[in-house]
């Protein structure tokens, strides 16, 4: 059997979400390993709030999702 860590799981298939722009109120689409957008509407940044990962702290992070 082959174990794959579930925590690694948005880095290796990522998809699609909807956040919303904090300037303008608009709707844009973010992929889960993504942390930074531009704005379709007003073209301004939008950043992903994100807490820690399994990147952070588990020893085995390089070799399960790469550098």
């Amino acid at each position: 059997m082959i174990f794959e860590c579930p925590g690694a799981k948005i880095f290796k298939q990522p998809k699609p979400e909807g956040i919303i722009c904090p300037c303008c109120g608009r709707e844009a689409e973010i992929w889960t390993d993504e942390v930074r957008i531009a704005c379709p509407g007003c073209k301004k940044p939008i950043i992903r709030q994100q807490g820690q990962s399994c990147l952070d702290w588990c020893k085995f992070a390089k070799d399960c999702v790469g550098e």
